[in-house]
């Protein structure tokens, strides 16, 4: 459930207060709301002790993953769900976990991106007396959809977000760190290849083509990636190992295309090592027989 409430941001590992911001919704007017709910009223205000836990008091967390430690990668229409998960420590046992995904660069003023769980409540299992393990969900949806606003409602928000977590234990003491790490939300690459002609003699000349594109969510579309550096592969029918003959980088709209003298039976493919934005890519090896 997302919760929409406006609230004090208070930051750092432990504090009963939290921020403000869930995710990109449309309101009335069609603009995009980000508001997140605080410690409190997301474990609910009657567990507050008092204004703030002591280091003492606080359950302990760690073991925390985010889709088991991988990038989060959206493509360009479909929803990505994934699973977030952490474990919990406090003598008096775990009632509750919390962990979500914010963009930006403060909490205060500056959240242009939130990934909220779908469940109210984290499912954990105790493991013993004092420790659990917690899970969640989240869900991202890319672009602007039937008149409301997605989570990843703009392209610039894909690369590093920050992570909070939280926990609740048995007699109500809150952890909430609004900056336990970071972690990368991507947009979906592709990468195609084509090597011809098809069949060749030993010696002419083979031409390679491809492209590379990206999600855009903005327009539900893949575009072209420009000016990036992709290499091309090659690897012996009889082998199973790809070496690099050269790096060659993608035109103003995403193709590719470059040359090289037949020698063997083999596979070319194009591989890019990916960005900050953008999952590394292999293209699918297109076999080539030399004659």
């Amino acid at each position: 459930m997302r919760i929409r409430a406006t609230v004090a941001a208070v930051t750092g590992a432990l504090a009963l207060s939290a921020l403000v911001v869930p995710a990109a919704q449309a309101d009335s007017q069609g603009a995009a709301s980000l508001d997140r709910p605080s410690a409190a009223e997301r474990f609910g205000a009657s567990s507050a002790k008092s204004a703030f836990s002591t280091a003492a008091a606080a359950p302990t967390v760690s073991n925390v993953k985010v889709n088991a430690g991988k990038n989060v990668v959206v493509g360009a229409s479909a929803a990505k769900t994934i699973t977030v998960s952490l474990t919990a420590s406090h003598p008096s046992g775990i009632e509750d976990a919390y962990i979500d995904l914010w963009h930006g660069t403060d909490v205060e003023e500056d959240v242009d991106g939130f990934l909220p769980p779908n469940e109210e409540v984290a499912n954990c299992t105790a493991t013993s007396a004092t420790t659990s393990n917690c899970k969640l969900t989240i869900t991202a949806t890319p672009g602007v959809t039937g008149g409301g606003i997605g989570d990843l409602y703009a392209n610039l928000l894909a690369g590093t977000w920050h992570v909070t977590v939280g926990a609740l234990s048995a007699d109500g003491e809150i952890y909430w760190n609004d900056f336990y790490r970071t972690h990368k939300v991507q947009r979906l690459s592709k990468l195609t290849v084509n090597a011809s002609p098809e069949p060749v003699k030993k010696g002419k000349t083979i031409t390679i083509t491809g492209k590379l594109s990206r999600a855009n969510w903005e327009t539900f579309k893949y575009a072209g990636y420009t000016n990036q550096p992709v290499k091309l592969q090659f690897r012996k029918k009889s082998s199973t190992t790809y070496t690099t003959v050269k790096t060659i980088k993608t035109n103003s709209t995403g193709n590719l295309s470059t040359t090289v003298k037949a020698s063997a039976d083999g596979y070319f493919r194009y591989s890019f090592a990916g960005t900050s934005t953008t999952p590394a890519v292999n293209a699918t090896g297109d076999f080539v027989d030399v004659r």
